[in-house]
């Protein structure tokens, strides 16, 4: 018997009798194996060791990407003279793309490369857009056109680390080990945490670099941190755990609904146990263990249905296209399950791409405090990060105890609901920014302000609750979606569908950028000023937030109606 099936069917009784089970064993029961593909010693790869050198690569790496996302939009105005619009949704289209191109790495990953390899060569390709970057700040003729190459090669790089180091990390944890087990939904906790570390000293220092001692330092700096992650990861190979590539999830998804598509006319058995699957204990799919038939889309079981052609003389059912196992099948029915869960959480990520605009909304903001001291406005995302720093240690150590005695959950809340408690924060956050800029206008008004660029004497600190709340709600949604898709994932798509969970980012920040020039072309008609023009004094970029604002409440619940509806993968 295998120990999958020793999990799955409980016939270990207790964490103490599965613990002396498996300190019996001197290898991993997971399958994870070494870079070279064998199988490896538990006691000296794996867990939290190796995770340290991940912890630091995701540190050096984030303080790289947000030494050029924090104050780009400064940048593209300031040094590059474009408008507020304009800055605001070019910043938003990169982002979007640094959230879309992981779909590239997740495929390569899982299909061929495997995390590792694919995190490596990914990490040279974004070495390379950072040294364009650097390169561009210090030339005055083509200045424009290596800053967005540079831009877009990091967009490409990242694509390649995003959505593999998290689901690296989470490897390092034998799931067949209760221990190991359990301490794997702290990985994803501490993994964000460590991600705002970089970005802490991103927004402060790197900021402050780039404000006073220019662009050349200020994109330096990010380049050397990017070589440093390099080195950070490369130096824990000998430690880590792998996972063998599946073969393409895109093929195996073209399969089923080539073969469903074949058997339009076949009747599903009532008999489920006659669907097609293989008799030995192990799945088809390199590196994954075996799916349990779910109910739903019961078209796509026709995929694994043996009809009367299948079983003609001569003819093999190991032809995928013709017939696949429910493992198979079971496979793309996850896949669409995930799809609302993903396409519910693009408002909430539309609110954490509101970077650009709070700039935008602190540089009309008094930045002094006291006699001498200024806050450039892209530091106060600082009180964001903080709040991420702050909230990871608490959630982790406090309210998942606590949790624990009111939902009997061992992880406090269920995935699903930690996203939907970071979805309520996400319409406190749109409505904080708007009851600031409302407070805003109105100074401009009594301080006769309104036709000028001129700040206002309202202090910029008025910003760090929005700031705030959007971190709090990253450590609920966020760090909840980055749990939901790698745990719900098919054990060979799950560089995939982590990427799914940062396509919602993409996604998020692609509507913001489409919501902005709407709103734009809207509200500037008859040859008003609009709700979002150079001169924020003549606008009302209190209707923008609070149009998103209520656009999260509607959101919030059609995402309850899902939740409640989501089907857990069985394996």
């Amino acid at each position: 018997m295998e120990l999958d099936e020793i999990l799955e069917h409980g016939l270990l009784e207790s964490k103490q009798s599965m613990h002396l089970f498996f300190q019996g064993s001197e290898f991993t029961g997971d399958g994870s194996v070494d870079l070279h593909g064998n199988p490896v010693v538990k006691n000296q790869t794996g867990n939290w060791r190796a995770c340290l050198f991940i912890l630091g690569n995701a540190c050096c790496e984030r303080l790289a990407f947000f030494g050029i996302a924090m104050n780009l939009v400064i940048y593209l105005t300031r040094t590059l003279h474009q408008s507020n619009v304009s800055a605001a949704r070019n910043t938003a289209a990169w982002e979007g793309t640094c959230h879309l191109t992981p779909l590239i790495g997740a495929v390569l990953a899982d299909a061929y490369w495997g995390r590792f390899r694919t995190i490596a060569i990914f990490s040279g390709i974004y070495f390379l857009g950072m040294s364009l970057l650097t390169l561009s700040a210090t030339m005055n003729s083509s200045q424009y056109s290596l800053l967005f190459m540079g831009l877009y090669l990091v967009a490409l790089g990242t694509g390649g680390i995003k959505p593999c180091v998290v689901s690296f990390g989470a490897d390092q944890f034998d799931y067949t080990n209760p221990v190991e087990r359990e301490n794997k939904p702290s990985f994803f906790n501490w993994f964000y945490f460590t991600l705002n570390i970089g970005g802490l000293i991103a927004s402060s220092f790197l900021v402050w670099v780039q404000d006073n001692y220019g662009w050349g330092l200020g994109f330096g700096i990010p380049t050397f941190s990017m070589a440093l992650a390099i080195l950070f990861f490369l130096s824990g190979t000998s430690i880590y755990r792998h996972r063998k590539p599946g073969g393409s999830p895109l093929t195996r998804i073209c399969q089923v609904v080539v073969a469903s598509i074949r058997k339009w006319n076949v009747n599903v058995p009532h008999d489920l146990s006659l669907l097609y699957e293989l008799s030995s204990k192990t799945s088809a799919i390199e590196g994954s263990r075996k799916l349990q038939h779910t109910d739903g889309f019961s078209f796509l079981d026709k995929a694994a249905t043996i009809a009367n052609h299948d079983v003609q003389a001569g003819r093999s059912l190991s032809n995928p296209w013709r017939l696949c196992t429910v493992t198979q099948v079971e496979e793309l029915k996850i896949l669409l399950r995930l799809f609302p869960i993903l396409a519910t959480s693009i408002a909430f990520a539309a609110v954490c791409s509101q970077h650009a605009m709070f700039v935008e909304q602190g540089l009309t903001l008094n930045s002094t405090i006291g006699t001498t001291f200024s806050i450039p406005p892209a530091s106060l995302s600082a009180f964001n990060i903080i709040s991420v720093i702050i909230c990871v240690p608490l959630y982790d150590k406090f309210l998942v105890p606590l949790a624990k005695t009111f939902t009997g959950n061992e992880r406090g809340f269920s995935s699903l609901q930690r996203i939907g408690i970071g979805q309520v924060i996400g319409v406190l956050v749109m409505a904080t920014a708007a009851t600031v800029e409302k407070k805003r206008l109105n100074i401009v008004k009594a301080e006769g302000l309104v036709h000028q660029k001129t700040p206002v004497s309202m202090s910029i600190l008025w910003q760090v609750p929005q700031y705030f709340l959007t971190g709090a709600g990253e450590v609920f949604a966020t760090i909840g979606q980055l749990e939901f898709f790698y745990d719900q994932s098919p054990d060979a798509m799950r560089s995939l569908c982590n990427a799914f969970a940062l396509l919602s980012l993409a996604l998020g920040n692609y509507f913001n950028s489409m919501l902005l020039t709407l709103v734009r072309s809207l509200t500037t008609r008859g040859g008003n000023p609009g709700w979002i023009p150079d001169c924020l004094n003549e606008g009302h970029l209190d209707y923008y937030f609070w149009l998103l604002a209520g656009i999260n409440v509607v959101n919030f619940l059609v995402y309850v109606c899902c939740a409640i509806h989501y089907k857990f993968k069985s394996s």
